[in-house]
């Protein structure tokens, strides 16, 4: 018999990077971003990547009312913004951003994507996003994995 509690702790099981959607919100002016771990890059012609985000996410109003996001690929050192953007710690302090053509992404992010939307799909409750890379930024270093509950780094 599976059960939510069963299926989590077996999804925990596999490791997963971190990321930061991020985008403007039209209305206000602000950055608003969300900690994402279900993210995949999935084809190279054109070059495609997929975000998944609960329905439940004020983040979907974000993204369903702008075209262009950024993604973040988080460091090692970069567990706080991990918890900020899931709203597991408060920020003492706003946190700034890089803007990587007119896109919010987090500075000194092992990766900075500037993301256009190309479709979405509604698959339970959460929805995916499919969106085409128009710009990549990299810079060296060891991710910030998430691994049965807990960040990890590598050894």
């Amino acid at each position: 018999m599976i059960d939510s509690k069963l299926f989590r702790k077996a999804m925990g099981r596999f490791a997963t990077g971190i990321t930061v959607v991020s985008t403007l919100d039209q209305k206000t002016e602000e950055v608003k971003g969300i900690t994402v771990n279900a993210f995949m890059s999935i084809s190279l012609d054109p070059y495609l990547i997929a975000i998944s985000i609960r329905n439940q996410s004020s983040m979907i109003t974000q993204l369903n009312e702008n075209d262009q996001f950024g993604v973040s690929v988080l460091g090692e050192d970069q567990e706080k913004y991990s918890m900020i953007f899931a709203n597991q710690i408060k920020s003492d302090q706003p946190v700034e951003f890089d803007w990587v053509d007119n896109t919010p992404v987090l500075p000194d992010a092992l990766v900075q994507l500037v993301c256009e939307k190309e479709s979405e799909v509604v698959a339970g409750d959460h929805t995916v996003y499919i969106a085409k890379v128009k710009k990549i930024v990299t810079k060296e270093g060891d991710p910030l994995i998430y691994y049965n509950g807990e960040y990890r780094e590598l050894n």
